[in-house]
Parts: structure tokens; sequence; C-alpha cells
């Protein structure tokens, strides 16, 4: 059985060394074709304007996609294999399977004496590469065949050596995929954390199954009970256009597929599923998240079948691709509605560059506008890393204000994937509701389409998200209600819940939403006036925290704006460890006070109250000399 914790960890300082040795590989002047496939590569993105980044991080990200494609191939490979999915074994296996293996490993070198361990695994690939069900997983479009050579032999070798390393005290091998049930959410366990690198870059988080079942419940079913009765000619169509390693996409497949069999129960369940799984899409900028949401799906649509062998596979079509959901949207020819701008800026702001793991039309043929009957997401909470990305993407979408996360530009993308009527649910991060980069968000977007709930979830243990978060509901079409029904939080969860999703806030929202009026000891929910939630900031705060503020402002004679001469950021540097110092470290260093200045970090701030106040260097005279 799968020991994922450890199974995580080793695999962790594996990617480490794959990296390790890509980079070296692309610097070897004994490889030129390397480095300089990397730096055409580079240079077809830049005048693309694909990226702003410099050469050393663009290719830093790129190293990383080849080291973790290599290496989840592998974990693919062997889960097949320890399964018995495909036989006989290449890598290793449970028993016999790994003498099996090596004596594989043993014959391929007899017949070839002049490849090395990469060409052994890239064989390996390219076999499952020729079965239907595995095609898009191993085909060209993985990040690990994005250079030829890359890797190094002696790097392939270490990751054989890895996956048929043995336990010197009970004789097995040390990372046993065997899983009966064919469970692979591990595989969402080393999505977010194999590599720190891309999980700091891309956000990575799993939307845990609570919260997923949660949102389908109130988007995917109603949707189908209003889109259907499902037909073959006229398909229901969800999307998860942030789809990671695929979590919404996977609790997405029973539902559909119980739909098709309650309707047509006399159907042959393979065409069912074939079905079902034309009704489900997804996108990922992360090509490891593709290659993982593909093989989970691949998996639950083969398990639905009772197929057993991957020989036995049909070719199933998984709509899910490589790309950037926000860049990659067709901009002309979608659905122009509601709050669609249609303007010549968005037809300028087409993107036709695609990297070796996108297929560009595929992916723009995804991400068309006002397509799809359901649209969910848990999109990323960052701010974008390359000013390159920046400005596009605020070119392309009208809500992108001041200093945006990416939450803003998602949320407008969300709703114009739907059709006219389509139902959207999302987590996300609620900054935008008291930041000023939201204002646009909410007071020119929002008043334009039918925002049905707003869901504080900031004080719900939900795992790995530490940024608080809100659930926002709605319906692609203009508002029809004068209210929205507002679960607004009174107090965090008092501990952490063994189940988080029996945690006592969980539980409350759950259990409230759909009564309005209630108050517990954590929510309070409310059918407020659609009209509050088309000013900015927002308050959403429970047991009448939020009519307490419109009190306040009311009895108020002035705004902080009419007080302050400046407020907001006033200066940039993205060096804090160079110009923030504690005020002794500026004394002992004899940096005089006129060359400092007071400064709080945001996350200080709690409560009205500081908590820690720091000093910057401020090396300008009064003439800012």
């Amino acid at each position: 059985m799968i020991n994922r914790k450890t199974l995580l960890e080793d695999l962790k300082k594996l990617v480490g060394r794959v990296e390790a040795d890509l980079l070296a590989r692309s610097e070897d002047s004994s490889v030129p074709e390397i480095g300089a496939g990397l730096k055409s590569e580079y240079d077809r993105a830049r005048a693309a304007s694909r990226t702003a980044a410099n050469y050393e991080d663009w290719r830093t990200d790129r190293l990383t996609q080849a080291a973790v494609a290599w290496v989840l191939s592998c974990v693919f490979v062997r889960f097949l294999e320890d399964n018995d999915l495909i036989a006989p074994p290449r890598i290793a296996g449970p028993d016999d399977r790994l003498q099996l293996a090596r004596d594989f490993h043993e014959h391929h070198f007899t017949s070839f004496p002049r490849v090395t361990d990469r060409d052994f695994l890239v064989s390996i690939f390219d076999t499952l590469q020729k079965l239907p069900g595995t095609a898009d997983i191993f085909g060209s479009h993985n990040a690990f065949r994005e250079i030829p050579n890359w890797l190094s032999g002696d790097a392939a070798k270490d990751i054989l050596q890895f996956f048929q390393k043995v336990d010197a005290n009970t004789g097995t091998l040390v990372h046993d995929f065997t899983d009966p049930a064919w469970d692979t959410r591990f595989l969402g366990d080393l999505y977010q954390d194999l590599s720190a690198y891309a999980r700091a870059r891309y956000a990575l988080l799993q939307t845990p199954h609570f919260v997923e079942s949660f949102i389908l419940d109130r988007t995917l079913e109603p949707a189908l009970d209003e889109f259907g009765p499902l037909s073959p000619a006229k398909p229901f169509k969800m999307i998860d256009p942030a789809c990671g390693s695929g979590h919404f996409l996977i609790g997405s497949f029973p539902r559909i597929l119980d739909r098709w069999q309650t309707a047509e129960p006399a159907t042959p369940v393979r065409e069912l599923v074939i079905r079902t799984l034309k009704s489900i899409h997804g996108v990922d900028i992360n090509p490891f998240a593709v290659a993982i949401a593909r093989f989970r799906l691949l998996l639950v649509a083969m398990r639905a079948c009772g197929v057993a062998k991957l020989a036995d596979a049909p070719a199933f079509h998984l709509n899910i691709e490589c790309g950037d959901s926000l860049l990659h949207t067709p901009l002309i020819g979608g659905v122009q509605e509601l709050f669609d701008k249609g303007s010549k800026a968005e037809a300028d702001a087409e993107c036709e560059h695609a990297y070796a793991s996108e297929d560009l039309a595929a992916v723009k043929a995804i991400l068309k506008h006002g397509q799809y009957h359901a649209v969910v997401a848990n999109p990323p909470y960052i701010t974008p890393k390359d000013p390159g990305l920046r400005d596009r993407y605020r070119k392309r979408f009208a809500t992108c204000h001041m200093k945006y996360s990416l939450s803003v530009p998602f949320m407008e993308h969300i709703f114009k994937l739907g059709a006219p009527g389509a139902f959207t649910g999302q987590i996300t991060a609620n900054s935008f509701m008291k930041r000023e980069f939201g204002s646009k968000l909410i007071e020119q977007f929002f008043p334009a389409t039918d925002l049905t709930h707003v869901i504080d979830t900031s004080g719900a243990y939900i795992p790995g998200h530490g940024t608080p978060t809100v659930i926002l509901f709605g319906r692609r079409r203009s508002p029809l209600a004068g209210t929205v029904r507002a679960v607004m939080g009174i107090r965090g969860e008092p501990t952490t819940p063994a189940d988080p999703a029996k945690g006592l806030v969980w539980t409350a929202i759950t259990g409230q939403v759909d009564q309005p009026g209630s108050q517990s000891e954590f929510v309070s929910v409310a059918d407020t006036s659609r009209g509050t939630f088309s000013v900015h900031p927002w308050s959403i705060g429970g047991g009448g925290a939020a009519e307490l503020k419109e009190a306040l402002e009311e009895l108020s004679d002035s705004r902080l704006e009419s007080r302050a001469n400046s407020i907001g950021i006033t200066s940039f540097t993205l060096e804090d460890d160079i110009f923030l110092l504690p005020s002794a470290s500026r004394m002992r260093q004899r940096i005089a006070g006129e060359y400092a200045r007071p400064m709080v970090v945001g996350d200080a701030i709690r409560d009205w109250s500081q908590s820690i106040l720091e000093e910057a260097t401020f090396p300008y005279d009064a003439d800012f000399r």
C-alpha cells in the first residue's frame, strides 16, 4: 500500500536531484543543443509577450516542470504496474514483478548496448503512448519530451534505482503503489507539495473533498436539472478553468454518469462513460497538474467500465488541456453579452504562443466563452508573478485593477465561460472584498450579473487554506432577485477539528445556508439587499457586525481619505531583506534617523493594533536626492 508521507518526502528529494541535473545539462558546453533549445524557446516566448521574466527565472520554471514530468511519469507507470493494469512490468513491482522488471532492463541493454537509462525510460513511455488510454498522458505534450536528451543517462539511472529500491529489513519495495480501490487522491498531495518552487509560483492547492462536494451540490446538480435531459446530440458541459489535479472533474464524473444510467439503463455502460467524459472539461497552466488530472480521470473511467487492463481501455477522449486559462481564452467569436467588452484591445491581446506542453487549438476550443452549463473553480489567490503576463491579463479582463490578485480576473472569467443562465461556484480569497484592487469587480462587474450567494468561509478550518476565503455562487444572467443570500461569519473554529468536514464552523455553514434569518454561535444568515454587494468594500461579519459598520458610517462626519495626504504603497522594492530592519539594528549600523522611516508590514496588523514596528531604510534627502 502507498505510504503517502514517506513517498512525498522521498520524491521531493528525487525531484531536487533531477532539477540539478537538468540545470547542469542546460549549461554543459558538451551538449550545446540543450541550452540553445531553451534559449530559442525563451526568445520565442519573449517575442510573443508570453513572458517578461529574465532568462534564468524563466529557465527555472521550465526545468522544474521537466523534472516533475520525468518523476511523475514514472509514478504513473509504477501505479499501473503495481495494480496489474499493465504487464509485464518494466520499472518495478511487488513480489516477483521486481525481478521481471530487472530482467527486462538487462535484456533491453543486451539488445541496445549503446543506449542510456534515459532512452530505456523513454522506450517505456513510448509503449504507453501507443495505447489508446494513455496516448495523451505520455504523448508529445508531456513536459519530459520538451527537449530531447535534456535529462542525463545518470539522472535517469538514479530515477530507476529510486523506484526499484528495496527495504533492507523486509526485502520488499520501499514504495509500493498497490491499491485495490485505485485511489489516486495521493497524486493530489504530490501535485501541491512535490516542488516548493512550483507550489509558490502557481499557488498549488487541492480543494478538499467536502468543499468540492458542497460546491458541486449547488452548481452541477441544479445545472443538470435545468439544462437536462441529457442528450448525445447536445451534451451537457461543465468546466473547471483552474482544474489543478482534477478534484472537481473527478467529483463531477459519477454525478453525470448516474444521470445517464438513470435515463438510459439499457445502454452499455462503456457508451455512457464516453458520453460522460464529453461533458467534463478542465484547463490548468501547470503541465504536471494536467498530467495528474488526466491520469486520475482515466482510471475513474476504466473502473466505471469494469476495464481491468489498460490495453483493453477504449480511446477515451479527455477534455483536459494545459494552457494559461486567462491568456488562451479566445476573445473573438465568443458570446458577447452582459459584461463582455468586445473591444479592439481584447482582440489585440490574443495569444498565439504555446509551449511544447500546450495544444493551442485544443485549449482555445475548451476556453471559448459562453458554452458551459456549470463552471466551478478554486483559482489561485496570488498576484501574477510575471510582469508581462500581468499586463496582458489587465488588457483582457476589465476587472483587473491596481496590484490585483488572480482571483479577480478568474472571477470574471468563470462567469464568462458560462452559457446564458449557467450556474457558477468558486472558493476564492476574500481579499478583493476589502482591498482596493477589488473595487472594479464589486462596483462594475457584480451589478451586471446574478450573484446569488456570498458565504464567508474565513472562520472554517479548510486544510491547506491559510488565506481567508469566501465561496461565491451565481448565474450567468442579469440579476433577478433584489437580495443576495449572505452567510456571515461570527467566530472562527475554536480548535482544529479532527475531521475538517465536521468542523463546527463548516457544519454551521452547511446547516444554515438555506435558513435565512438563522443565527448560531458561528454564523448568521440573511437575504441582504443586492445594493450592499455593489459597494466596495464588503463587510460580511455576522452577529450584527455588518449593521454596526453601517451605523458607524452613518454617524461619521468624514472619511480617512480627507485626513491623510497619502494612503497606500509608498515604496515597493521586493527587497525587504535589504531595506527593512529593527531600529536597534539601524543604530548599530550607524544609519542616521533621517534616513529611516517607520514601516508596518500588513500581516503584522490585527484588529486595529500592530504587533511589530520596523524601519525601512530611506536613502534620500529632503529633496528626494
